[in-house]
């Protein structure tokens, strides 16, 4: 059994930046030569998630509206009153979705549905520059 890892790098507007990581994590996989196996793909950070979603402009924009629902940016935080830098909604939306995702790997490709892609969304107050681990485990 192996083990490889990949570091992507993205440059986020912040303020829910969807970005589809597909591709990326596709080529990784098939970098590393794991034909079967398992890919971690991890976010560090407490305001960015990683998740999947149809990569598509009307469910991108029903999500970004539900996370609004969900943790609306224009109520108090107590975060906001310790640190006074406006994202305590962040950390909550990014604690809902989560910073990893696992994927199968199945004779070299990885286990996505038709309509499934890998996002990466920055759910922070401002641009910034995000990593994304991708460890892929296998034969």
């Amino acid at each position: 059994m192996s083990a490889v890892t990949a570091s992507l790098n993205y440059e986020t507007s912040g303020n829910n930046d969807i970005r589809d990581i597909t591709s990326d994590v596709i080529q990784s996989v098939g970098i590393s030569g794991i034909r079967n196996g398992i890919v971690l793909v991890f976010t560090p950070g407490s305001t960015v998630a990683i998740t999947t979603l149809e990569y598509e402009p009307g469910l991108v924009t029903d999500l970004k509206d539900a996370l609004e629902r969900l943790a609306p940016q224009d109520i108090e935080y107590f975060h906001n009153q310790r640190w006074h830098d406006g994202n305590g909604h962040s950390h909550i939306r990014a604690a809902l979705l989560g910073q990893d995702c696992s994927f199968p790997i199945i004779d070299g490709q990885v286990e996505l549905g038709t309509w499934q892609q890998i996002i990466l969304i920055d759910l922070d107050v401002r641009p910034r520059n995000r990593k994304v681990t991708v460890q892929i485990v296998g034969d």
